[in-house]
């Protein structure tokens, strides 16, 4: 798979993303990174940790979160990419699920648009993504967590996304999946897709798991955010061991370590 300019080799690798949020309330570091300054810093800080792409966020999309316009959006997120672009040798994500803050980072120099509803929200999504000849990450989402049969509607869920994708003219090297822990879940929802990352492989594209710092760590363990890395580290390593080709992660240089060992004792 390419995105940007890198060729990413799936076949037995798992590479990191690293979070990068440009917001004042995000639930773990909010606030930290919010301006292009720091942004920058902290996006060489993991890159140097060992981070494969930078994913730029700049609303906040936990529980509960206010939504705020795709202007106030645009500006807090697209200087920051296109800085990152012109300091770095990276490829860069943008983290919305807005179709002019899409086009607007892409057009700032963005490589992959990673969309919480996997084009669901916004009709114009995937043809914005197609125009810029972009990859994309499509996340399972819902507006609530009912479902008959968790695993198997969430895979009938993420297909819609897919047939989204490819009547657009999207091609499949440039979709990545995303199962959605936290997104229209419970706590034992959370569990369960985590023991049944396997399943989502049958639908034959690339897999991504976004867990870092996520409330189900928090709630297992009984711990506040900012003592959740063990936790992460065991999802990141479920994660390898279940084939997926990306993890997004808060802590990159602790998940770079737990994916070399994963697969030091996998390849033995």
């Amino acid at each position: 798979m390419i995105i940007g300019n890198r060729n990413f080799d799936l076949s037995g690798n798992t590479y990191i993303m690293g979070i990068l949020n440009i917001t004042p309330d995000s639930f773990s570091d909010g606030g930290k990174w919010n301006t292009v300054d720091r942004a920058i810093k902290h996006a060489e800080e993991m890159i140097n940790d060992g981070a494969d792409i930078i994913d730029v966020g700049g609303e906040s999309t936990r529980p509960g979160h206010i939504q705020i316009s795709s202007a106030e959006e645009t500006d807090r997120v697209a200087p920051v990419i296109e800085k990152i672009k012109q300091e770095f040798d990276i490829p860069v994500s943008v983290d919305t699920y807005k179709s002019d803050v899409a086009e607007a980072s892409l057009k700032a120099g963005a490589d992959l648009v990673n969309d919480i509803w996997g084009f669901l929200y916004d009709e114009k999504m995937a043809g914005i993504v197609k125009k810029y000849n972009a990859a994309c990450c499509l996340m399972h989402n819902r507006n609530q967590a009912v479902y008959n049969d968790l695993i198997p509607d969430m895979i009938n869920d993420l297909k819609k996304c897919i047939r989204k994708a490819k009547e657009a003219g999207i091609s499949d090297d440039k979709i990545i999946l995303d199962p959605g822990i936290g997104f229209a879940k419970t706590y034992e929802m959370n569990l369960q897709v985590m023991k049944n990352l396997d399943a989502f492989n049958s639908l034959s594209y690339p897999m991504l798991l976004g867990t870092s710092r996520k409330s189900f760590i928090r709630r297992s363990l009984d711990l506040d955010v900012d003592q959740t890395e063990e936790g992460t580290l065991v999802t990141t390593v479920m994660a390898v061991q279940n084939g997926y080709s990306f993890v997004r992660v808060h802590d990159v240089e602790k998940n770079v370590r737990a994916v070399k060992m994963t697969y030091a004792i996998l390849r033995s």
